[in-house]
């Protein structure tokens, strides 16, 4: 999966990206140091990047509440029910129990470009996977809590991390598996011309 998925093209063909793939207890080492480190997501380090804008504008703000609703209904998770929806999220942490666990990472020194190339890599990894029965979960969740992850697997500080992903087996038993998103209509985000 990862051979085929490499083959993502990079500019210059720098290939910008580093994986650090978990299992066992590997991966249980990386659980723990992020559970048993006492922070909250709303109050981890987003310190190497931020992933989401400090503040949600329109129409960004609508379609990512419209996702946690979804999700947390599919779960039977009220709105108030925090706790709920904090346990919810720390799954991001096991993997969603998925026996691979890949955490990625890229140098600091380079710039947008060579993340939009380590895009098409994820993505790749994502394809191949299905194309083998599998199934993944990208996970922005790992990125604030680098502090932890970095001594577990010994990053060196010139990388920064980028994201997890879960790889595994789809549990159809799970209602978080059976819920989908809905995508804007192309009419709102494609200009045509001639």
């Amino acid at each position: 999966i990862l051979a085929v998925a490499a083959r993502a093209p990079s500019g210059t063909n720098m290939q910008p990206w580093k994986v650090y793939v978990t299992k066992g207890e590997s991966k249980q080492r990386i659980s723990d140091a992020i559970l048993n480190s006492g922070i909250r997501a709303e109050k981890a380090d987003w310190d190497e990047y931020r992933y989401y804008p400090t503040q949600f504008f329109e129409p960004y703000l609508t379609r990512r509440r419209a996702n946690g609703f979804g999700l947390y209904g599919a779960l039977g998770i009220g709105r108030r029910e925090v706790d709920k929806m904090r346990a919810q999220h720390d799954r991001n942490f096991v993997f969603f129990d998925a026996p691979v666990g890949m955490i990625f990472t890229i140098d600091r020194r380079l710039n947008q470009g060579s993340w939009i190339d380590y895009g098409m890599f994820l993505q790749n990894i994502m394809v191949a996977a299905r194309g083998r029965g599998l199934h993944t979960c990208p996970q922005a969740a790992f990125a604030p809590y680098h502090r932890q992850i970095r001594p577990v697997l010994d990053i060196p500080d010139e990388e920064i991390v980028v994201c997890g992903m879960a790889l595994g087996y789809e549990d159809t038993s799970k209602p978080e598996n059976a819920f989908r998103t809905d995508r804007v209509p192309l009419q709102e985000w494609v200009t045509f011309s001639e």
